[in-house]
């Protein structure tokens, strides 16, 4: 009976790696790194994700880095002094306590200038990026390229700059 749910474990357990695709490091939980595909004439390409801080204290994310780019950086859209919407690079990104926060279109994002292998930034592929937290420390996730993005999320726009 032992040998017998071993085989039936043995044999789910790679779709279940196939199909997770959450992250939990130490207060943090990562859920869902994705991308849009890559268009044939965009320069740079955006991850998006949700980070649940399950913890009583602020966490903080410094940075992040992917093999795919030697230069990737956290983003945000914010309203400018004459009222248009810009998107501008930024340092850091508090985590708070007992809260989400989301990376998605039109908010926080993580942008990759100039991507080294634009095949893997097709529909199906995946890439690693490494989030780099202020108590949690390293989180390598690997972010899922899809042709649109998930239920529920707008369209990604102005990210080719």
């Amino acid at each position: 009976m032992l040998k017998q749910a071993l085989i039936v474990a043995a044999l789910l357990l790679p779709g279940a790696f196939a199909n997770a695709h959450e992250y939990t490091v130490g207060d943090l939980h990562i859920a869902h790194p994705w991308s849009l595909q890559l268009p044939p004439n965009a320069p740079n390409v955006a991850a998006y994700f949700i980070v649940h801080n399950n913890g009583k204290v602020d966490d903080r994310l410094l940075g992040v880095d992917s093999p795919i780019s030697d230069d990737a950086q956290l983003h945000e859209h914010a309203m400018s002094a004459s009222g248009a919407m810009k998107m501008q690079q930024v340092t850091s990104v508090t985590v708070p306590a007992g809260k989400d926060l989301t990376f998605a279109p039109s908010a926080y994002h993580v942008m990759l200038m100039q991507p080294k292998d634009r095949s893997l930034l097709t529909d199906g592929k995946r890439f690693p990026l490494t989030l780099h937290f202020e108590k949690a420390g390293d989180v390598t996730v690997d972010v899922v390229v899809q042709k649109q993005p998930p239920t529920g999320q707008p369209d990604e726009h102005q990210h080719a700059h």
